[in-house]
């Protein structure tokens, strides 16, 4: 039996609905956070649309927010027992260290890795596991380097506690860096987050801690790239 010819019209639906698809799945959302910034951009383009240093200004302002607060689709790993970077950045740390005293914990050394954030890389933060929120402090402190060791002991940060199904705790912590002068944390005790669900972001550029499982072994490297929910960092 012959197919009846579509109408014209289907076709001219079909591509923009097409391209607007593609435009979806290539340009990354941006994280609420970001709004503010970016409209305050656009808004210094509109004012100052006469004057072409202000348009620019104004653009390249929105523009370069809208990059820092992107909001990207991850996809993590379906295999159980798995521990995936909380953070897109350069593996900068993998050592032992006593997790953030004011989760009170037991202050013997745990496996860490740690994740530097520069300007250029996605700023929103991600459950390295799934699990509920234990804990949640925030401690103020300096605004050093974040790429630098010190940092994890005498930077403003924000420690999460989060305990696994199975009974295996994780330790996330946020770290502010010399830029970074604003620590977002929208988990709260008690929350039930699954693995790889955004929970905050930290403005502008900073690091990350994860603190492991005593006996896990890191499957990273120093100055290995980073993928928040999906670079498995260790198994449990």
């Amino acid at each position: 039996m012959a197919r009846r010819p579509r109408p014209a019209g289907d076709d001219l639906k079909s591509g923009p609905q097409r391209l607007l698809a593609l435009l979806r799945s290539t340009i990354p959302p941006v994280h609420r956070a970001g709004l503010p910034f970016i409209g305050a951009g656009l808004a210094v383009a509109v004012a100052g649309r006469r004057h072409r240093w202000a348009r620019r200004t104004g653009l390249l302002t929105a523009g370069a927010c809208a990059g820092l607060f992107r909001h990207p689709r991850r996809v993590p790993p379906t295999r159980p027992g798995v521990v995936v970077a909380p953070a897109d950045g350069l593996v900068c740390l993998v050592d032992t260290a006593a997790p953030p005293a004011e989760l009170g914990l037991p202050d013997a050394p745990l496996p860490r890795v740690s994740v530097f954030l520069s300007l250029l890389d996605a700023h929103v933060q991600r459950a390295p596991v799934s699990g509920e929120v234990v804990d949640v402090q925030h401690r103020p402190g300096r605004f050093g380097s974040a790429d630098l060791a010190a940092a994890s002991e005498h930077n403003e940060r924000t420690s999460m506690l989060l305990r696994t199904e199975n009974g295996a705790q994780i330790v996330v912590v946020q770290i502010a860096g010399l830029l970074a002068r604003r620590i977002v944390c929208d988990a709260q005790a008690g929350d039930k987050l699954s693995i790889g669900d955004t929970y905050g972001l930290i403005r502008f550029g900073s690091r990350l801690d994860t603190y492991l499982p005593a006996g896990a072994e890191p499957l990273v490297s120093v100055g290995q790239r980073a993928l928040a929910g999906e670079t498995v960092l260790a198994e449990l």
